[in-house]
């Protein structure tokens, strides 16, 4: 995306630095308006340096005597992001006053105009802001809300911008409007009661899900997250949706309802093939001299299987496979009588990677290209190359 960042004169201004560079890791282009204010807060050398493009200020340049062109600043940016938006620079969007480049680039966008709102306490809880921030909603403009927090002033409440990391997600969901794609991910482990306080499950982290989620939204896809219990904290993104789970069936339950609204899915999570036939309704005492206890078990659905059997033409479905023998055979048996599209096979043998670890090494098997093995990295940068391999898989139909 082209990003056209306007920073307004707040001392959450340092915090921008961040996000620039955070847009820039991304590849995204990203050109900063300071107004005249922001030079008392920051520099526009360290912008400038960050976004690798000249911070401007002025209509024009007093020593070169270029003309900086807000009709074309502003027909060049996809979204222009005004962070941080003091009351000041509120007030005069949502009133019509145009006395600075800023203001002007603003009045003349085409694209998504985002603001994040800063200031002290009694300014945001102002009725004017309020009305104002009302003013520019109706007006389709995007509003990341301040957040409760330590305030310049040494109080404590609303005002404070909204983090780098929450404007970042915020930022990059806005592509997924033009990607028109939703993706479903199964993530972490499921639990199967015994009793009230014992159950069957796995030692899946939910590491893998998670970090495929991120890269889903990252991409540009809406994101539908189905979740055993973990505990990993959930991003915050307007585009994810996250419905958590507890056992093989509401996870099925879950997959079943929302499957038909979905361009591809990744099943990471690690179901429990089977569960207890009868859960007791209270907890099980062993008794005096008892050296047994027997557990009767009947088998799980498929949630795999069910989506490679139900998928269209048009969906795409890739699941995992974790095996600790005759690795390549269990996994091509898989990718066949499941009918999905790809497995990616997870080994046992390697000690620094799987279950829990923040690194693993996998190999991809699909019906419609050669295998593909990846080396040993972070989840993070693995989850990011199968999102590609996905797309690949999909352009070559």
């Amino acid at each position: 995306m082209n990003i056209l960042i306007g920073i307004s004169g707040g001392i959450a201004a340092y915090k921008v630095a961040l996000l620039v560079r955070m847009f820039k890791k991304e590849g995204h282009q990203v050109q900063v308006i300071f107004s005249k204010e922001a030079h008392q807060f920051v520099t526009p050398l360290t912008f400038s340096v960050l976004s690798e493009n000249e911070v401007l200020t002025d209509f024009s340049d007093e020593k070169t005597g270029k003309w900086n062109n807000h009709v074309h600043l502003a027909s060049w940016a996809d979204v222009i992001l005004i962070c941080p938006a003091t009351s000041n620079i509120i007030a005069k969007m949502a009133n019509g006053i145009c006395d600075s480049l800023l203001l002007a680039v603003y009045q003349s966008a085409r694209g998504k105009v985002v603001i994040c709102p800063a200031m002290d306490l009694e300014m945001a809880n102002h009725f004017t802001l309020k009305r104002n921030l009302q003013i520019l909603e109706e007006n389709n403009i995007i509003i990341i809300p301040s957040e409760y927090g330590h305030l310049a002033s040494g109080l404590e409440g609303n005002g404070r911008m909204a983090e780098p990391e929450t404007i970042f997600n915020y930022i990059s969901s806005l592509d997924f409007e033009w990607n028109q794609k939703t993706m479903l991910i199964t993530a972490g482990p499921t639990i199967e009661p015994i009793d009230p306080v014992r159950y069957i499950s796995n030692h899946s982290s939910g590491k893998m899900g998670l970090a495929l989620v991120n890269s889903g939204l990252k991409r540009g896809y809406k994101v539908i997250l189905v979740s055993g219990p973990i505990h990993l904290p959930y991003p915050q993104h307007p585009a994810l949706e996250v419905i958590k789970v507890q056992t093989a069936e509401q996870m099925f339950e879950a997959v079943k309802e929302r499957f038909p609204l979905v361009d591809i899915a990744i099943a990471t999570a690690a179901v429990a093939d089977f569960k207890v036939a009868q859960v007791s309704q209270i907890k099980i005492k062993k008794e005096e001299g008892q050296e047994e206890l027997q557990l009767d078990l009947v088998k799980n659905p498929d949630i795999l299987s069910w989506m490679g059997h139900h998928k269209s033409l048009k969906q795409y479905v890739l699941g995992f496979a974790l095996e600790s023998n005759e690795e390549e055979l269990n996994a091509l048996k898989k990718l066949n009588t499941k009918d999905v599209d790809a497995i990616v096979l997870n080994s046992l043998q390697n000690p620094d990677a799987g279950f829990g670890s923040d690194n693993n090494q996998v190999t991809i098997f699909s019906k419609r290209s050669e295998k593909t093995e990846i080396p040993l990295q972070t989840k993070v940068e693995l989850a990011r190359h199968i999102i590609s391999f996905v797309e690949d898989e999909i352009n070559l139909v």
